[in-house]
C-alpha cells in the first residue's frame, strides 16, 4: 500500500518558492542594478562636466548673439540688486571680507569689481537652476560625449591618426606613474573592447595545485626563456582564469608536455568557468587529444612526433 506524501509545512514551502523568486528575478535585477550604475557613472564623470562646459560656453557666447541693453536677455542672466545685496551679506555673516562701497565720497573700484564677480556667479548660478529645471537638457552632455568619441574614433581609426596616436601614447607611457599604470589598464581594455581576439591560443587543463586535481586554463605562449632555462625543460604559460570572471586570475608556468589541450572551444571554456561548471553541455569540438602527447603549441594540421 503507497504511503501518502508527507505535508510540508508553510517554512518549507517559503524556502522553496522565495528560492525559485531569487533564481528567477536575481539575474534580471543585477543586470539592470549594473546598467543603471553604468549609467550614473558616466553620467556624474563626463555628462555633469560636459553640461558644466557646455553651460560656460553660452555664458560667454551668448552676448555675442543678443544684445544685453536691448532687453532680450533671459531673466536669469541680470541678477538684481535684491539678489546681489543679498549674496554679498551672505559673505559678510560667513566672514568673508567686502570692501566698502565709497570711499572718501567717491566710489570704491574694489567694491565694483567685487560686485561684478558676484553677479557673474549669480548668472551662472541662474542659468544652472533653470538648465537644472529643463531635465531633458542634462542628456546634452551624454550626446556630446557620444559624438566626441565617434568622432575620435573616425580620426583615430585611419592609418595617419593611428600613427599620431600611438606617437602620444609611447610619449605619455614614460611619464612617472603613468607608465605604472597605463600599459595594464590598455591591456585589459583591449582585451574586452579589442578589434582583436583574446589571446589565448587553446584550453587546456594542467594538475594544478597538486597531483590529481585537474584545473582549466587557457595556453598563453611560450614562456620566458628564465623560466625555461631554470626549469631545464620546454616550459609553456598557462593563464588560470578564477569563477566567475573569467579575465581575472594568475599566471603559471608548467612544462609542454603538461598542458593537456582540450578538444573543446574557448568559449566554452569561458561559459565552463563562468558558471562554476554547471554549463559542461558536450558540443562539438576539435578531435580528442590523447594525454602524452605535446599538442599545446603544434600548429593547426601538424602530427605530433
Amino acid at each position: 500500500m503507497a504511503t501518502p506524501n508527507k505535508h510540508e509545512g508553510f517554512w518549507t514551502d517559503f524556502r522553496k518558492f522565495f528560492g525559485r523568486g531569487l533564481a528567477i528575478l536575481l539575474p534580471s535585477v543585477l543586470t539592470l542594478w549594473i546598467l543603471w550604475q553604468l549609467f550614473v557613472f558616466v553620467y556624474q564623470n563626463v555628462g555633469a562636466p560636459i553640461n558644466r562646459g557646455i553651460r560656460l560656453g553660452v555664458i560667454e557666447i551668448l552676448p555675442l548673439f543678443i544684445d544685453e541693453d536691448e532687453g532680450a536677455m533671459p531673466e536669469w542672466w541680470i541678477p538684481t540688486d535684491e539678489q546681489v545685496a543679498n549674496y554679498m551679506d551672505t559673505r559678510r555673516r560667513e566672514g568673508h571680507r567686502i570692501p566698502p562701497q565709497v570711499i572718501q565720497g567717491e566710489p570704491n573700484p574694489e567694491y565694483a569689481a567685487t560686485t561684478a564677480d558676484a553677479r557673474e556667479l549669480l548668472r551662472r548660478r541662474g542659468f544652472r537652476d533653470w538648465w537644472n529645471d529643463h531635465w531633458y537638457l542634462e542628456a546634452a552632455g551624454l550626446f556630446v560625449a557620444i559624438i566626441l568619441i565617434y568622432l575620435a574614433g573616425l580620426i583615430l581609426g585611419n592609418l595617419l591618426g593611428r600613427r599620431l596616436y600611438s606617437k602620444i601614447e609611447k610619449a605619455l607611457a614614460r611619464m612617472p606613474g603613468f607608465k605604472q599604470i597605463y600599459p595594464h589598464v590598455k591591456q585589459v581594455v583591449d582585451l574586452i573592447m579589442g578589434d582583436r581576439a583574446v589571446a589565448f591560443k587553446c584550453a587546456v587543463i594542467v594538475e594544478y595545485p597538486r597531483k590529481g586535481m585537474w584545473t582549466v586554463g587557457f595556453l598563453t605562449g611560450t614562456s620566458l626563456a628564465a623560466v625555461r632555462e631554470q626549469a631545464r625543460s620546454g616550459c609553456v604559460s598557462v593563464f588560470i582564469p578564477s569563477t566567475p570572471a573569467p579575465f581575472t586570475g594568475f599566471t603559471i608556468n608548467v612544462r609542454e608536455e603538461d598542458a593537456i589541450e582540450l578538444p573543446i572551444s574557448i568559449d566554452q571554456a569561458i561559459r565552463f568557468i563562468i558558471t562554476g561548471g554547471v554549463l559542461n553541455t558536450d558540443e562539438p569540438g576539435p578531435p580528442k587529444v590523447e594525454q602524452g602527447q605535446s599538442p599545446a603549441l603544434d600548429s593547426p594540421g601538424s602530427s605530433p612526433e
